[in-house]
């Protein structure tokens, strides 16, 4: 029996860490911005400003996690012992993300719901004038962390994390404009508790990705029949079992499969082309690959799980 490695002659390491610097320009804008609309929402007396405001320091720690976890993955193991390296911490940073954004959610919901019935007095230029930086500043970060969002899992949940800002500065304009137009100041609970209900439709999709990571459910678009079908037409393959395929952390796609040898195959040669077919046409830049003649192949029919 052989066994077949590709660790990908172009690969570049994580997606997250060819964007890192997108995520270090962010987390620099963010991070001045939240001090202050936290002093305007404080001084303000606005809950749609505290909200937000608490959505930003979500942001900034959400986003010095991810530059924190992509630091620790470009780091040498010592220990020998993660065969895998540390690029995982990405995918942990993304669910501490998703964390963040519950917590901030609940906390919004339940300082709405202690509001009920109370007089609200809500100054209206500072959540104006604080509203209106605060979209221009999650504009510029949008298109800062756009680019890199589809490619990786921590980007992406730095860019849903703004997503979330922009539309909860969207909603602190408007509260400031119902204020001020009806004197009523319901409308910034009432802003308030929609900005909490949209971060939380936001962390429930960005978990259900991380959970899928770390539950090591096939990669998405990622088709395992025709992954299958390509293999067993590789020259010199009888057959194909005991598939497997996940993701390590963003941009990484890892496989391994056990490959039946036709009577007079080249091992090497099938190797090369099982690789080749992995590698060009499903993306996966990591394959363990075990050939083996028709009498090995039984034992593995034999296990259980």
């Amino acid at each position: 029996m052989g066994h077949g490695h590709h660790h990908g002659h172009h690969q570049t390491g994580s997606a997250t860490g060819r964007h890192r610097w997108r995520l270090a320009a962010t987390f620099a804008l963010v991070a001045a911005f939240l001090v202050v609309e936290l002093v305007a929402g404080l001084v303000s007396g606005s809950l749609a400003l505290v909200s937000d405001a608490g959505h930003m320091a979500a942001d900034v720690v959400a986003l010095g996690a991810a530059l924190a976890a992509t630091r620790i993955a470009t780091r040498p193991d010592p220990t020998g012992r993660r065969t895998y390296g540390s690029y995982r911490a990405e995918i942990f940073a993304s669910g501490f993300t998703v964390l963040l954004m519950l917590g901030v959610s609940a906390y919004v919901v339940v300082e709405a719901v202690s509001r009920a019935g109370a007089p609200v007095d809500v100054a209206t230029t500072p959540m104006l004038v604080v509203g209106a930086l605060g979209l221009a500043v999650n504009a510029v970060s949008m298109l800062l962390l756009r680019s890199g969002a589809g490619e990786s899992l921590a980007v992406k949940g730095a860019y849903y994390e703004v997503v979330s800002d922009a539309a909860g500065s969207v909603g602190v304009l408007a509260a400031g404009v119902l204020v001020a137009v009806t004197g009523d100041g319901w409308w910034d609970t009432a802003v308030a508790l929609a900005i909490g209900a949209f971060v939380a439709v936001r962390a429930v999709v960005l978990g259900r990705e991380v959970l899928s990571v770390l539950a090591q459910h096939v990669p998405p678009g990622m088709d395992l029949d025709a992954v299958v079908r390509d293999l067993d037409a590789v020259r010199g393959v009888a057959d194909v079992h005991d598939l497997h395929a996940w993701t390590l952390t963003s941009g990484m796609t890892v496989a391994t499969a056990h490959l039946v040898l036709a009577p007079g195959a080249d091992a090497q040669a099938v190797l090369a082309g099982a690789q080749r077919v992995l590698r060009e046409d499903h993306h996966v830049e990591h394959a363990t690959l075990q050939v083996e003649a028709v009498a090995a192949s039984r034992e593995c029919h034999d296990t259980t799980w």
